[in-house]
C-alpha cells in the first residue's frame, strides 16, 4: 500500500521566504519575484501559518529573521537546492546555465581549473565563460556575473566572500638567493630589480616595512599584469618577485626560492564578488555555494 503523500508548504510562499533571506531585503525580493511588498508579506505569512512559527519580526519596512526563522532556513535551504537540481536534471526543456566569471589567470590556473571537473559532475548544465581582462571588480554586474579578485577590500555595494589570507614572499632564482646571502643587506638589494604586480603595489611596501627596509631604492621596479609571468621572470633570473606564498607553493618550481625565508602579512586577499541580487540567479548561486564549500 503506497505511503500517504506528505503535505508540502506552498512553494510560492517558500520561494518568497528564501529570496527574502538571501537578498536581505523584502523589497528586493518582491522586485525579483515581480510582487508588491504587501503580496510578498502575505506569502510569507501563509508560510508562517503553515509551519506554525514566526519566521520574521516586522518593524516598519524592515523584516528580520527570528531564531526560529534562522533554524527553518538552515533546515530547508539544502533541500530547496536539491529539489531545484532534481527538477533541472529531469527536464528536457531547460537550457544550459551560463555564468560569466572574471578570474585572474594565476588563480584560474593554480586553484580553479584543477577543481572544475568536480563542479561539472555536480552541475552538468552549468557552463562558465572565463574573462581574464582588466578591472574585473568594476565590470561585475555589467559584462560579468561575478568575479574572483585580489583586493584589499571589495566595494561595499558588492556581496563579497573572502577566500584566503596571504603572506608576502620575495621570490627569486636560487642562484641569486645564494649570491645575496642569508643576511639582509640593503646595499646589495639596492642593486637588484624587483618584479611587482601592477595591481598589488602595497605588497612591496609591506615587505620592505617588515624587514626595516623603508629606505630601500632598488635599481629598478618592473611591473607585470600577470602573476604567472612574474614567477617565470623570477625563475629566469630577471629579478626578485614580490608574490604571495600560495602562488609560490603551488608553482612547485625548483628554480625558485623564498629570499630570507621571512613571511609578511599581505594587504591583499582573494575575494569572490557579485551583485547581491545576482545570488538569486541560479548560475551564480550554484557557483557561489560550490566555491565556498570547495575551499580552493
Amino acid at each position: 500500500m503506497p505511503k500517504p503523500t506528505r503535505r508540502l508548504p506552498p512553494l510560492r510562499a517558500l520561494e518568497a521566504f528564501m529570496r527574502t533571506v538571501r537578498l536581505g531585503s523584502a523589497r528586493a525580493a518582491a522586485e525579483e519575484i515581480g510582487l508588491s511588498p504587501s503580496a510578498l508579506s502575505r506569502r510569507i505569512g501563509n508560510l508562517e501559518e503553515f509551519v506554525g512559527k514566526k519566521l520574521f519580526t516586522r518593524a516598519r519596512q524592515s523584516m528580520q529573521l527570528t531564531d526560529e526563522g534562522h533554524q527553518f532556513y538552515d533546515a530547508v535551504s539544502p533541500h530547496f537546492e536539491a529539489l531545484a537540481r532534481a527538477v533541472e536534471g529531469q527536464s528536457e526543456n531547460l537550457s544550459l546555465l551560463r555564468l560569466h566569471l572574471g578570474v585572474l589567470p594565476l588563480f584560474g590556473t593554480q586553484r580553479l581549473f584543477p577543481r572544475l571537473t568536480e563542479l561539472r559532475k555536480l552541475h552538468p548544465r552549468l557552463h562558465i565563460d572565463i574573462d581574464t581582462g582588466p578591472h574585473l571588480e568594476t565590470r561585475v554586474g555589467d559584462t560579468l556575473d561575478a568575479a574572483i579578485i585580489l583586493s584589499r577590500g571589495p566595494d561595499r555595494s558588492l556581496h563579497a566572500v573572502r577566500l584566503d589570507y596571504n603572506k608576502v614572499h620575495a621570490i627569486c632564482r636560487q642562484e641569486l638567493a645564494d649570491e645575496l646571502g642569508e643576511t639582509v643587506d640593503i646595499d646589495r638589494l639596492a642593486k637588484q630589480t624587483f618584479l611587482v604586480h601592477t595591481e598589488l603595489p602595497a605588497s612591496f611596501e609591506a615587505w620592505k616595512r617588515a624587514l626595516d627596509l623603508d629606505d630601500l631604492e632598488p635599481a629598478a621596479i618592473d611591473h607585470y599584469d600577470s602573476g604567472q609571468l612574474i614567477l617565470e621572470a623570477a625563475a629566469q633570473g630577471l629579478g626578485i618577485a614580490i608574490m604571495h606564498d600560495d602562488h609560490f607553493r603551488r608553482a612547485t618550481d625548483r628554480r625558485l626560492t623564498n629570499l630570507y625565508d621571512v613571511e609578511v602579512e599581505s594587504p591583499y586577499s582573494y575575494w569572490f564578488v557579485c551583485k547581491p541580487a545576482a545570488l538569486e540567479e541560479r548560475p551564480v548561486r550554484l557557483f557561489h555555494d560550490w566555491l565556498v564549500k570547495a575551499e580552493l
